[in-house]
C-alpha cells in the first residue's frame, strides 16, 4: 500500500504561444518558488505535484483561455535548483511563499488549482489565509494521506517512523535503480503512455532531498481539522487508481469522510484516468476546471 500511495504522489504550441507570458512581479524574489504569469483575465493560480513542472498545466492553459495563469514552480522541482527547500520542513514554508507572492503580486482572491501535493499547499493557503482565495480546486489528494499508510487511527506523530523511511528512500536513490523505480511509479500514475517519458524526467530532475523532505512533511500533515476554515467554494476531482486495495466505492466513501468537515466540497470522481487527470482525460478535466472557474 505505501508504495500505491507513494506513487500517488509522485500543447498545442500555437495556441500556447498565442498567450501572453512574463515573469512574477519583480518585486517578488523567493529561494522556495518562482511564478510564471501567461494569458490575461481573471487570476488563477496553477500549483503542481510532487517533482513535477509547470508543464504539466501547458495543455491546459491552451484549451482554457480568458485567465491570467500564476504557474508555480517549486524550488528543488523538474530542474530548479533547491533554494531554501534545501533545508528543513518544505510543505509548510513553500504554502506560506505562495500565499505571499499572492498578496504581493496584489492578486483579487484568486482561484487556486492544486495537482497531488499541489492540492494539499491549496488547503493549506484556503484554510490558513481564507482572505486571499475565492475558490479551490483540488486535483487528486486528499487532505491527510497518512491514513492510507496507518488506518483511521494514524496520527502525524504515529507514522513518523514510515514517513521517514520514505524520504529516506526517495533521498537516495541514485542511477538506474532512481530511474527504474521512478518508471514503475510513474506507469501508476500516468496512463497516457505517450506522456509518461515527461513526467519521468521531470521527476529525474528533482533533487532527490527536497522530494523526500516534501513526501516526509506530506505524510504527517493532517489537514482535515484545517478543512473547517475553507468557506469557498471547493471542488476535488478524484479517480481510483490501478491496484488500489480498496474499490471504487470504498475510495468514494474514504474521500466524503476525508472531506467532511467541508461540507461545501463537490467531489467528482474522472473515469477512465489515472493520477495525472489533466494528461489522461483532458476533455472531462478542463469542462470540469471551466465550470469550476465560471462560478461565482
Amino acid at each position: 500500500m505505501i508504495r500505491l500511495f507513494l506513487s500517488m504522489m509522485l500543447l498545442p504550441l500555437a495556441a500556447a504561444c498565442a498567450t501572453l507570458t512574463e515573469s512574477a512581479p519583480a518585486a517578488f524574489s523567493s529561494e522556495r518558488i518562482g511564478v510564471t504569469v501567461r494569458g490575461e483575465g481573471p487570476d488563477v493560480v496553477l500549483i503542481p505535484g510532487l517533482s513535477s513542472s509547470p508543464e504539466v498545466w501547458d495543455s491546459t492553459i491552451a484549451a482554457v483561455p480568458g485567465y491570467r495563469y500564476h504557474i508555480v514552480h517549486v524550488s528543488g522541482f523538474a530542474g530548479r535548483p533547491a533554494g531554501a527547500n534545501a533545508n528543513g520542513p518544505v510543505v509548510a514554508p513553500v504554502a506560506e511563499e505562495i500565499a505571499r507572492y499572492i498578496a504581493e503580486a496584489r492578486l483579487d482572491r484568486p482561484a487556486i488549482v492544486g495537482h497531488s501535493l499541489g492540492g494539499a499547499w491549496g488547503l493549506m493557503i484556503a484554510a490558513r489565509h481564507p482572505e486571499l482565495v475565492s475558490r479551490l480546486m483540488v486535483v487528486d489528494m486528499m487532505p491527510f494521506i497518512g491514513a492510507m499508510f496507518g488506518g483511521p487511527n494514524a496520527t502525524g506523530e504515529t507514522l513518523r517512523p514510515v514517513a521517514e523511511q520514505i524520504r529516506q528512500g526517495i533521498a537516495t536513490g541514485t542511477g538506474d535503480g532512481r530511474r527504474t523505480a521512478t518508471e514503475q511509479m510513474i506507469a501508476t500514475m500516468v496512463r497516457t503512455e505517450a506522456l509518461r517519458p515527461r513526467a519521468i524526467e521531470h521527476s529525474l530532475a528533482s533533487d532527490g532531498p527536497v522530494s523526500g523532505q516534501a513526501m516526509y512533511d506530506l505524510i504527517v500533515t493532517d489537514l482535515r481539522p484545517e478543512l473547517r476554515n475553507i468557506r469557498i467554494p471547493l471542488t476535488v476531482l478524484w479517480v481510483h487508481p490501478p491496484g488500489a486495495p480498496v474499490n471504487e466505492a470504498q475510495m468514494a466513501e474514504f474521500y466524503r469522510l476525508s472531506y467532511a468537515n467541508a461540507p461545501q466540497a463537490r467531489l467528482v470522481r474522472v473515469p477512465n484516468a489515472y493520477h495525472f487527470i489533466m494528461w489522461d482525460e483532458p476533455e472531462a478535466f478542463q469542462r470540469e476546471l471551466k465550470a469550476f472557474l465560471a462560478e461565482r
